[in-house]
């Protein structure tokens, strides 16, 4: 495999979180899979990967190399792109849906320059948090925030938002500011939940090399992202998500950064199109739009 190749399989792997389901992406053997990442280890002097018999994860140099490989990947498609007349002149109706968050503080705050971009384009714009049926409601795509689990998905990687923990002034005056990631021990967040899971979000930080969970107590969880940043703002605990939610907030001093000094994975954003003609779900729940089928 060259390298461009290795790479590409290399983010497969990574988001479908299984060697098996990674080569099955990009048509290859397991085998050819395995023996290519060893050489991209190998090459690049670190490990990359952590293997279990259930599951595949990253190092921390690996989701750092996983990073880079979104942005690159998703440049080396726009250059390629940018050459091809029917993709830089499409024309017709896109049926997009969006979660709330990105469509107000991502999408639609620009819409004017794809509009200019491509004025052959007639977008129909959905948002929200809920289930999507592409093929039933005619959506072409949905753009959402983490790492698919379900192999029928073939996401295509936008960007990778950087996250923090943050909390409001009087949370912090009662509660005092965390120094150190075992200070969290003695904290409370605000829980978030997945409508299609009774389980909740641990905050998530990278610790000597590794991603690491905290399940702090919690007394209040909630199911949508706005309602998420009110509950911080009014002292319920500590919360984790995309800088860009909170960026008035923390300008202004509602909110205060914590733990600068550790850094939260970033969450990656996805195109995620409608593939199959049976009508796959996508799930568009999260603290910033993560997908049912998508872990943050």
């Amino acid at each position: 495999m060259d390298r461009f190749d290795t790479l590409q399989l290399f983010v497969r792997i990574v988001e479908q979180g299984s060697f098996t389901k990674g080569a099955s992406m990009v048509d290859i053997p397991r085998a050819t899979a395995t023996y290519a990442i060893k050489a991209l280890e190998a090459r690049l002097g670190t490990r990359l990967l952590e293997r279990t018999t259930r599951h595949v994860r990253p190092t921390l140099d690996g989701q750092a190399f996983y990073e880079r490989c979104v942005r690159i990947l998703g440049e080396i498609d726009d250059a390629e792109s940018s050459f091809s007349h029917q993709t830089s002149n499409p024309r017709g109706v896109l049926r997009l849906d969006l979660h709330g968050t990105h469509a107000t503080r991502i999408v639609l705050p620009r819409i004017d320059e794809f509009r200019a971009r491509y004025p052959g384009i007639e977008l129909v714009v959905s948002s929200g948090d809920r289930l999507v049926d592409l093929v039933r409601e005619g959506v072409d795509c949905v753009i959402r925030g983490g790492r698919p689990r379900d192999s029928s998905l073939i996401a295509r990687p936008m960007a990778v938002v950087p996250q923090i923990i943050c909390a409001s002034p009087a949370y912090l005056a009662r509660w005092g500011m965390p120094a150190t990631p075992a200070d969290l021990a003695s904290h409370e967040a605000v829980g978030f939940f997945s409508q299609t899971s009774e389980s909740s979000y641990a905050i998530e930080l990278r610790i000597e090399r590794k991603i690491t969970e905290f399940k702090l107590r919690r007394w209040i969880s909630v199911g949508d992202a706005e309602n998420y940043v009110v509950c911080a703002l009014r002292g319920a605990g500590l919360i984790q998500l995309p800088r860009f939610h909170v960026e008035d907030e923390l300008a202004d001093g509602r909110l205060v950064e914590v733990l600068k000094d550790w850094e939260s994975p970033g969450l990656p954003i996805n195109i995620l199109p409608a593939a199959r003609s049976e009508g796959p779900r996508f799930r568009g729940l999260g603290k910033s739009g993560v997908c049912g089928e998508i872990r943050r």
